[in-house]
C-alpha cells in the first residue's frame, strides 16, 4: 500500500470521529476520497491551485471545490487532472 493510501486512511480515521464529517462521508465518500488524492498530489508537485487550473482549462475556484469534496468529477475531468500530474487514471471496480 502506498503512502498516499495510509495518510488518507489516517486521516479518515480521524475525522470519522467527527459525526458531521461521518454523515457526509456515507454520502459521499468516495468523491471525498478522490478529492483528498487530488490535494496530496497538487501539495506533493508543490503546484498552486491556480496552476492546476489553468493545466486542466477551468479556474481556481472549481479546484478549490473539487479539493473540498463539493464537485462530481467527470472521468474527462479526472484524465485531465492526470495528465497535469503525469499520472495514468485508473478505475477499478471490486467485489466489497
Amino acid at each position: 500500500m502506498n503512502k498516499n493510501n495510509n495518510d488518507f486512511k489516517k486521516y479518515l480515521s480521524e475525522n470519522l470521529k467527527n459525526d458531521e464529517f461521518k454523515k457526509h462521508f456515507d454520502e459521499y465518500g468516495k468523491q471525498l476520497e478522490i478529492a483528498y488524492q487530488i490535494l496530496q498530489l497538487r501539495k506533493k508537485r508543490k503546484m498552486s491551485q491556480k496552476k492546476l487550473a489553468e493545466k486542466i482549462g477551468t479556474t481556481q475556484s472549481n479546484i478549490a471545490r473539487m479539493e473540498a469534496g463539493q464537485q462530481n468529477f467527470t472521468t474527462n475531468t479526472l484524465s485531465k487532472i492526470a495528465t497535469a500530474f503525469n499520472c495514468d487514471l485508473r478505475v477499478d471496480f471490486v467485489k466489497s
